[in-house]
């Protein structure tokens, strides 16, 4: 692999005046040859100088805040310049230009299957930038369309491994456990684009639902797992309830129950506490005794 290397180069406000007295001086000499008729070997000479010292203007160049260039000479990696500024290098130097900024990635809304074979749409944002210059350059054809490529392709293999909703306890889902859903991804997009020399900063799903194709079905399972929950915290309730009442009259003495009262009182709380509807109390002014 080929890893960045940085080069420190020539100041280009140093070398602008000495190019431009060199070229000065190179056209000054060349005329003064032709004029002075000095022969055809002086006159080649300072051609070649002025042609020369014409060419260094190609080796002047301007690395912008959070940028870097990327130097090649020949074909050959030579190295990175990072430090922003105004420069100068070899001008048979080819300059890549690479941006060093964070950049965002979204993704486009996969369908996929979750880990219990419902189909879901899902999106993520990618939060990148680039560490390594060279890796990025010459690793990849593309390290943008690379980025682009890997960061869904970790999306989509992600949300293989887990359910949308987890209807037990202790068990990731996708709805539930966005945060550690979340670094987890993370961990895998690093892994996959580090090679590209690409620092992933942060990731996050930024859409989840049912596939249109399942949605009204799902809606009614979480229904029914809502009902089914509250049902069960108003019968725990109302059992706590009951166990009071029957504990406070037996304790203060207010009356005294035999087994089948009890069970006639325990009946009529369980109605009107676990009960969806207002209860419409019915006066018994007889007795339970023949």
């Amino acid at each position: 692999m080929i890893h960045e290397r940085l080069r420190a180069t020539l100041s280009g406000w140093l070398m602008v005046p000495v190019i431009f007295l060199g070229s000065v001086g190179a056209i000054w000499q060349l005329v003064s040859s032709i004029r002075d008729f000095s022969g055809p070997a002086a006159v080649i000479t300072w051609a070649v100088a002025l042609v020369l010292v014409s060419v260094m203007w190609a080796g002047l160049f301007i690395v912008n805040p959070n940028e870097a260039k990327v130097l090649t000479l020949f074909g050959k990696y030579w190295g990175s310049v990072k430090r922003d500024g105004f420069h100068w290098a070899n001008p048979f130097l080819t300059k890549r230009h690479i941006s060093l900024r964070v950049r965002n990635f979204e993704s486009s809304q996969i369908k996929v299957n979750d880990l219990e074979g419902n189909p879901v749409e899902i999106a993520a944002v990618v939060v990148w930038r680039v560490t390594d210059t060279a890796e990025a350059c010459f690793e990849v054809d593309n390290y943008e369309h690379y980025v682009k490529v890997q960061s869904e392709a970790a999306v989509r293999n992600l949300a293989t491994q887990y359910p949308y909703d987890a209807y037990e306890e202790h068990h990731k889902s996708l709805r539930g456990n966005t945060i550690e859903i979340a670094e987890q991804m993370k961990v895998e997009v690093q892994e996959r684009l580090a090679k590209a020399g690409v620092e992933t900063l942060e990731t996050r799903i930024n859409h989840l639902a049912y596939a249109p194709e399942i949605a009204s079905a799902m809606l009614q399972r979480q229904q029914a797992g809502a009902i089914i929950a509250a049902r069960q915290r108003i019968v725990e309730g109302a059992v706590g309830m009951v166990e009071m009442a029957l504990g406070l009259l037996s304790k203060h003495d207010v009356v005294e129950l035999d087994n089948e009262r009890k069970a006639a009182m325990v009946s009529n709380l369980l109605v009107v506490l676990c009960g969806d509807r207002n209860t419409q109390p019915v006066i018994n002014t007889g007795t339970i005794y023949q």
